[in-house]
């Protein structure tokens, strides 16, 4: 009875009951849509780390990365065909990369700069690594002897896609060793770093380059993010000689320290954001009981108790609170796939060069975490309110104005 009378006070008090309503749900709305913002900008991070170079993570031979070698090529994988093979039949691995990682000077006519080479199967890796902006011709497929070069390398070099570059650089035998390529497409990762540094060759062209079969590393990628775990444990089953290090490790600078450094100030933000919903929900539920105080006084001088008059006005702000919950939900998802459908602009963020969209992915725990919200905000501040004005004198609740 208590619910069915507060939901037709909410109906006869039409205009003071929108209020509340549209500040519940605009505070939801807010709160809802900026933990998707959270999200998108964590799966941005997170998709250009592994699209720009790593893939989801690495194998090298045990113990390479963590120690310095005068001969770091005696320490690669051997026989790495053997390997892939076997890796590209665990399940959730959908791609295997071997890979040569080698430093090289470039020459394009007069001019010389020192680069850093990274040896692929060009026709392998071509559609996984798609965060590479390709900002002149294409990127490396079949050529036999086709470069990429990142944008700032390709500028200190004056070169443009169809051109001549020159590459030099010491095989594993400590002897100079050169080939020319021509250049096939520009790229932009974003990464600066990587941009004024990085090119990319074929590893077939790379192997009688540096005269060598071994591969220095093998980079995977999965078909989903959450495979990792399983994938991990079972190559250390099957390979104890190989170390698997995950793409968060590799680019610990990059991702997982912006990471660490994003969550806490979202978590700081949120909980502001939290804070002045709250403060908003309440004044305005604290207002609407003590605009009441005559109506209560009324109640109260009709035989009704202080209990049942305070459990009507406190099913009155549970149900503001749910439907105005319920209404900001509704806005934010509308808002999301209408005027936020292609993300929100994004200017670049540290340690990139290029402005990004970042897509608000909506989460569904996060609707009963709202809803809940707004429905506890909404009935504790009316609770709070409501619990003096149904003690007050019924003489002086009747005269209040």
């Amino acid at each position: 009875m208590l619910i069915k009378i507060a939901f037709l006070n909410l109906l006869r008090n039409y205009r003071r009951s929108l209020v509340g309503l549209l500040t519940v749900g605009f505070g939801v709305t807010a709160l809802f849509l900026f933990d998707g913002f959270n999200k998108g900008i964590m799966r941005q991070y997170k998709d250009n780390t592994i699209h720009a170079k790593y893939g989801h993570g690495q194998l090298n031979t045990k113990g390479y990365r963590e120690q310095i070698f005068e001969k770091p090529w005696e320490h690669w994988i051997e026989q790495p065909e053997v390997l892939i093979q076997e890796l590209a039949q665990v399940p959730g691995i959908s791609h295997v990369f071997p890979r040569i990682d080698f430093p090289a000077m470039l020459q394009a006519g007069d001019l010389n700069v020192a680069g850093r080479g990274l040896a692929v199967d060009g026709h392998v890796e071509a559609d996984f690594f798609n965060t590479m902006n390709l900002i002149e011709g294409g990127t490396l497929r079949d050529e036999p002897n086709g470069i990429i070069l990142g944008q700032g390398l390709a500028r200190a070099l004056a070169v443009k896609p169809g051109d001549r570059v020159t590459l030099l650089t010491n095989t594993v035998h400590g002897s100079l060793n050169g080939a020319d390529f021509i250049l096939v497409g520009v790229f932009q990762t974003g990464l600066k770093e990587l941009d004024d540094s990085h090119f990319r060759i074929q590893r077939a062209a790379a192997a009688p380059l540096l005269d060598t079969d071994r591969v220095e590393s093998i980079a995977l990628g999965l078909a989903h993010d959450e495979d990792w775990a399983s994938v991990s444990q079972i190559i250390r089953e099957k390979h104890p000689e190989l170390d698997l290090t995950s793409f968060a490790e590799l680019d610990k600078v990059y991702y997982q320290h912006a990471v660490d450094w994003l969550g806490q100030q979202f978590v700081v933000i949120q909980w502001i954001i939290i804070l002045i919903v709250a403060l908003g929900i309440g004044n305005t539920m604290a207002f609407t009981v003590l605009e009441r105080t005559p109506e209560i006084g009324h109640l109260r001088a009709n035989g009704e108790s202080a209990r049942d008059v305070l459990m009507l006005l406190l099913w009155e702000g549970t149900l503001i609170g749910l439907i105005g919950s319920i209404f900001g939900i509704l806005l934010g998802w509308l808002l999301n796939v209408t005027l936020l459908q292609q993300g929100i602009l994004m200017p670049p963020a540290p340690g990139l060069t290029r402005q990004f969209h970042v897509k608000i992915e909506l989460q569904p725990m996060m609707v009963v975490v709202s809803c809940l919200l707004g429905t506890l905000t909404a009935a504790v501040a009316t609770g709070l309110a409501a619990s003096g004005r149904v003690r007050m004198p019924i003489a002086a609740a009747l005269r209040y104005r």
